[in-house]
């Protein structure tokens, strides 16, 4: 096994991300993390203080991951929402994470950034919050209802989504 020294807090992190997903949060534990990256449970304490911190690593880390995505993404309305839709699917884990109250606010405020700076160009910086808000609100709530399979009415659920999506954009779009 790796010397806890060749076990960077990185590698903890990355490691920690894909226990998240693949065996959810309740088993997101230093030794499901230890097994994964190599090393005994008592060598992540040098590096991790207990499962709060690995915990909070792994949420900014996500979210940090989700500000990229959101940066890189097209900088629209449309192309934010698909994208954080996007991330929702791929990271359900790491998505419900971000909604607890245990989110870091820095880490949160850096994802957000993005999305801030889109209402922001469409709305004016006065109520670039309020509109961010507006479209957050909403996409979280679909992605929420979507992830836990309650849209059970039928339908298409891309098109039920790019319905939203049309009226959010056609809401905060510029007057003219």
């Amino acid at each position: 096994m790796p010397t806890p020294e060749r076990t960077s807090l990185e590698q903890i992190v990355a490691a920690g991300c894909e226990v998240l997903e693949a065996d959810g949060e309740a088993r997101l534990t230093m030794q499901a993390v230890a097994s994964r990256v190599g090393v005994r449970a008592p060598s992540l304490y040098k590096r991790v203080r207990d499962r709060d911190a690995l915990l909070a690593l792994v949420c900014a880390a996500t979210a940090d991951e989700l500000g990229r995505r959101l940066a890189a993404a097209d900088a629209t309305v449309a192309g934010a929402a698909r994208t954080y839709r996007a991330f929702a699917h791929e990271r359900p884990a790491g998505f419900r994470l971000l909604l607890s109250s245990g989110a870091d606010l820095e880490a949160l405020a850096r994802a957000s950034a993005p999305v801030l700076r889109i209402a922001a160009d469409l709305v004016g910086e006065a109520d670039a919050l309020e509109a961010a808000r507006l479209v957050t609100a909403w996409a979280t709530g679909f992605l929420t209802m979507e992830l836990s399979g309650a849209f059970r009415l039928g339908g298409d659920l891309d098109e039920a989504f790019e319905y939203g999506l049309a009226r959010l954009s056609a809401a905060l779009a510029p007057a003219g």
